[in-house]
């Protein structure tokens, strides 16, 4: 696996004979690397010709500052995790290198940038975009690969590629779990043993609440109910939950059999905030 720092390494290494004609994976990360990332990965690698993989903690998607001081940095961990899943290679830039003259992306959101994520974390995903753009600019992938656990940044960045035109694909991966059912995170680590007890449960309950509903109950009272549930766990605080279309992501007012239901949830574990989402089934 070759690792490269700047700008000019990897722009170098991009323009060598050997990736000429060459199917090229893609897949960016903040660290902290887990079985979810390696899922991608290994995908990647099975894919394509060539896998790249972008260890970068964004600054710029950060919307509270003690998050992004606290986010874990696990880097000799990542390399050997990247080494055992067959990674080509690995892409480690500084937020000084990577946003030197670049002004960041500017791209119509259609309202997606406020709704579930974005109405909690104000500036995530011009953050999410802004480094995501600049990525693909410089790896220039044929294919890109994200966790479906970000569902909705899933959303903006194909709404991203598609406005400017991108030459790629992005490839939704499906969330990776726990035995618990808790969804693989980089978070997770830093929970204490007790509130990893606990997390599953988010898991559990929307599973429960989302396996068969009547097409005649209303959004709302669903929601109500989860965060009853939710609130009830030693720890935990729903911060939101939404009913959506799955694929234009519009909030839904009431079910419809004949559309795909997505839930999306944000829960705090102590003072560690856990999302998941899951398919719901509208009987």
């Amino acid at each position: 696996m070759k690792i490269v720092r700047t700008v000019e390494e990897l722009t170098a290494l991009r323009n060598e004979n050997s990736f000429s004609g060459k199917r090229l994976g893609f897949v960016p990360t903040m660290g902290a690397l887990h079985e979810g990332h390696a899922s991608l990965i290994r995908r990647s690698v099975a894919e394509n010709d060539c896998t790249v993989v972008s260890v970068f903690v964004n600054p710029r998607q950060f919307n509270d500052p003690n998050d992004y001081k606290n986010y874990p940095i696990t880097t000799d961990a990542d390399i050997a995790l990247l080494e055992s899943v067959k990674c080509d290679i690995l892409y480690l830039p500084t937020a000084d290198d990577i946003y030197n003259g670049y002004d960041g992306c500017k791209m119509d959101f259609h309202g997606l940038d406020r709704m579930y994520e974005g109405e909690f974390r104000p500036g995530h995903f011009q953050g999410v975009v802004d480094i995501v753009y600049r990525l693909f600019d410089l790896v220039k992938p044929d294919f890109a690969y994200f966790g479906e656990k970000d569902f909705q940044q899933v959303a903006i960045i194909k709404l991203m590629v598609k406005q400017k035109n991108l030459p790629l694909t992005i490839v939704p991966c499906p969330i990776v779990r726990e035995e618990s059912g808790l969804a693989k995170s980089s978070r997770n680590k830093l929970l204490t043993a007790e509130q990893l007890e606990v997390a599953p449960q988010i898991y559990r309950i929307i599973s429960e609440t989302c396996s068969e509903i009547p097409e005649n109950q209303t959004p709302q009272s669903l929601i109500e109910t989860l965060k009853t549930k939710i609130d009830s766990v030693k720890f935990m605080r729903m911060e939101y939950a939404a009913f959506c279309n799955s694929e234009t992501l519009e909030l839904l007012s009431k079910f419809d059999k004949k559309n795909g239901t997505r839930l999306c949830i944000a829960v705090w574990c102590g003072n560690i905030r856990l999302i998941d989402n899951i398919n719901c089934i509208v009987k």
